[in-house]
């Protein structure tokens, strides 16, 4: 499942939720992400 944040207030909405209202449930606004996770970079030896 699929995690998602609301670009206005930044709590994470799941996927779930947006099945049936593509809004945020927390201050209505219509406009998503999808945080990147942490890249670790490692050196070679």
């Amino acid at each position: 499942m699929a995690q998602y944040k609301c670009f206005k207030c930044e709590k994470p909405i799941s996927s779930k939720i947006l099945e049936k209202r593509f809004v945020c449930p927390h201050c209505g606004s219509k406009i998503f992400y999808k945080p990147r996770t942490q890249i670790v970079k490692l050196k070679a030896v």
